[in-house]
């Protein structure tokens, strides 16, 4: 209360120190006032203190919201703006160009960016936003057709984690009618992209590959996969146009709620524990501003924490529903971010782990889910050419900074913020796992055996 007081204090000279400042003596004004008006946090020598951060409409931006709304980015010295994008181009477009400072953004594209594919830039991710949060979503003609192909438990309920196996046979019908079968997903450096296609392959059903030439990945593909932006999946799958897709929330429960579509599968049981989104900034602008890349790291970091705590999700729903965050009822954001997710109308689950913000060290950067990312663009073609086994963690080292994230974190544990055991001792690599839906086993530090791995996909040689 009493830190309360003091910073309500403040306000006032604030206001008047601002109105007689200019530029940079406006950033200083801001900078020393946040330096007294906090005790706890240990306030960086803060080079930019007003910053612009982009979003898309999806609930995985919630460590910005948080981060803002609590007040974490003002403790650490920070005023930010957080401005709703259009599309996940528009973002990467405005964070390259400096129009936007940083940006929640799909863990594919600062990937992507550093790797050759699309857009090139020197972009860094200190700060992993979340695990999971993303379905798979199909219309209700659809499901009445999978459904049948589906195993039913005592209760006479589909059993999960529903296999593409069961959508095999739905996709032949719609082709022998003459139908080629279509479904949506983000973005082609997606999550949701990979997930979709891992999906479907691992069923034997080909999802379509990339070539220098053909950069729309339908290149002998069993499923047309296009993209289209999250706020519109629901719209174009109740128009017909695309008959399911992979979004993130809360544009799955949202058919759910609608009436027009039943999410069949989520990417916790495609990859369990997947990253998701990361925060992005240019590479020059951690160079520039370094402290300050340190304290954005700080805050999300303190938000992820926040939002992990199960008494603050009822909270952090509310916010989200906000016009100015994700702007969707309250109630659909609550069926995935309050423990639980909806599949068919009724059939409502227990999933305390599909939004996870915190736990499973899932804020820290690791080499080995970018090298994932990687994997997937090479299996796919949009990496165009065999690359040789250290090339991938290379790569990777330019592009995700657990430097950054580790001296965030050193800090927080200073101020008790955080425990010190919530720094994982690491060198960046995820022990190998098989926690996928076909099982396969994934070793970072293997990544050619592993894209030789799968019957569906391109095959490379090692490269010495």
């Amino acid at each position: 209360m009493k830190a309360l007081i003091k910073k309500s204090i403040l306000i006032v000279p604030l206001a008047i120190m601002l109105g007689s400042c200019g530029g940079k003596e406006k950033e200083k004004a801001v900078a020393e006032h946040v330096v007294e008006s906090t005790s706890k946090t240990k306030t960086l020598n803060i080079e930019k203190p007003q910053l612009t951060f982009g979003f898309i409409k999806l609930t995985d931006m919630a460590p910005l919201a948080i981060a803002k709304e609590k007040g974490f980015f003002e403790d650490e010295g920070l005023y930010v703006s957080v401005e709703a994008q259009s599309n996940w181009k528009n973002v990467l477009d405005r964070v390259i160009d400096g129009q936007l400072d940083g940006s929640h953004m799909l863990a594919g594209q600062p990937i992507a960016a550093g790797a050759g594919f699309g857009r090139q830039a020197e972009l860094v991710t200190p700060f992993s936003m979340d695990l999971n949060g993303n379905g798979i979503t199909v219309s209700n003609d659809v499901w009445s057709k999978m459904k049948p192909n589906v195993p039913k438990d005592s209760e006479g309920k589909p059993v999960h984690p529903i296999k593409a196996e069961a959508l095999k046979p739905v996709i032949q019908e719609y082709r022998n009618s003459g139908k080629p079968f279509k479904m949506g997903m983000v973005f082609p450096v997606s999550t949701h992209n990979y997930e979709i296609r891992y999906w479907l392959a691992a069923a034997g059903i080909h999802p379509g590959m990339y070539t220098e030439e053909n950069v729309q990945g339908q290149i002998d593909a069993e499923v047309l996969l296009s993209v289209t932006p999250p706020p519109q999946m629901p719209a174009t799958l109740e128009a017909g146009t695309i008959y399911g897709y992979c979004v993130g929330e809360p544009w799955n429960q949202q058919a759910v709620f609608k009436g027009i579509g039943v999410p069949v599968v989520t990417n916790y049981d495609i990859w369990k524990n997947n990253p998701e989104k990361v925060f992005v900034m240019t590479k020059k602008f951690v160079e520039d501003n370094p402290n300050t890349a340190i304290a954005v790291t700080k805050a999300l970091i303190r938000a992820g924490k926040w939002l992990d705590e199960p008494s603050n999700r009822a909270e952090a729903v509310k916010i989200l529903s906000m016009s100015q965050y994700v702007g969707a009822d309250e109630a659909v954001i609550a069926n995935s971010m309050t423990g639980t997710f909806e599949f068919e109308k009724g059939d409502k689950r227990d999933m305390p782990d599909f939004n996870v913000f915190y736990k499973y060290n899932a804020t820290y950067p690791f080499y080995s889910d970018g090298v994932w990312f990687l994997t997937q663009m090479r299996r796919w073609g949009q990496i165009h050419e065999a690359k040789s086994a250290d090339w991938y963690g290379e790569t990777i080292k330019d592009i995700y900074r657990p430097d950054i994230w580790k001296k965030a974190a050193t800090l927080l544990v200073e101020e008790g913020q955080i425990p010190a055991e919530d720094i994982p001792a690491t060198d960046g690599y995820k022990p190998a796992t098989t926690d996928f839906i076909d099982g396969t086993v994934f070793d970072a530090k293997k990544p050619i055996e592993y894209i030789n791995s799968f019957s569906i996909g391109n095959k490379d040689q090692p490269i010495q």
